[in-house]
Order: C-alpha cells, then structure tokens, then sequence
C-alpha cells in the first residue's frame, strides 16, 4: 500500500487564518451576554430576598449591591439588556427576509454592538 502524504497542517483555523467575521462576534456576544444577564438578575433577586430577611442581612446585600462590584454587575447588565433588544430586531429582520446579504448583515452587528452602547449609555445619563 502507498504511503499517504501526510502534510502538517493546523487541526482547527486560528487567528492566523481564520479572520473572525461580524456574524460570528455577534453570535458570541449574544450568548456572553445572555450568560451574563444570570449574575446581575441573581445579584437582584439575592437584593430582594435579604430585604425580605432581615435589615443585617440587607444592609450586607445592600453594600455588595451598591459596590463598585455590585455598579459594574448592573452597567453590564444594562448593556447585556440593550444588547440583546437589538439583536432580537435584528433577527425580526432577518425573518422578514431583509438584510441577508453579507454587507448588510455586517452593518446590523455594527449597529446592535454600537447602538448598544449608545442606549447604554443614554439610560445610565437619563436614570
């Protein structure tokens, strides 16, 4: 039996070949963020369970909530929320049959990723 020709090659594309595209940053923020929405709503509900406990364990809630940990959790959150209000219109658009071709769809992850952070931004102004 001949030998077969065995070239070395990588086992799956890297950064070096692989260029990350926006459907597939997009697709992976959405699931990071959705991930991530978990902390912020456990760190609510534990917020109003220690309420619903006693005023020790609130004031402790309460100082982790109102932490620098706790504002970053929330501002995250906040983005996450947005984040995925756009993605969700964008996927509306899509069902609608609009928007499928490559630049278009590039275009609509530029705006959920900056729109995001715009409203993000605007509500924490606002609030």
């Amino acid at each position: 039996m001949a030998e077969a020709n065995r070239t070395i090659r990588p086992l799956s594309p890297h950064l070096q070949i692989y260029r990350p595209q926006m459907s597939s940053i997009s697709s992976i923020l959405t699931r990071i963020t959705g991930n991530a929405l978990i902390v912020g709503v456990v760190l609510a509900v534990w917020w109003l369970l220690a309420a619903a406990t006693s005023p020790e364990y609130f004031a402790t809630a309460n100082a982790v909530a109102t932490s620098w940990f706790g504002d970053l959790v929330f501002t995250g959150s906040l983005w996450a929320v947005w984040y995925h209000y756009l993605s969700g219109l964008r996927h509306l658009i899509w069902d609608a049959g609009h928007g499928m071709d490559l630049p278009t769809a590039e275009k609509l992850g530029w705006v959920c990723i900056i729109g995001s952070v715009v409203l993000t931004l605007i509500t924490i102004v606002l609030v």
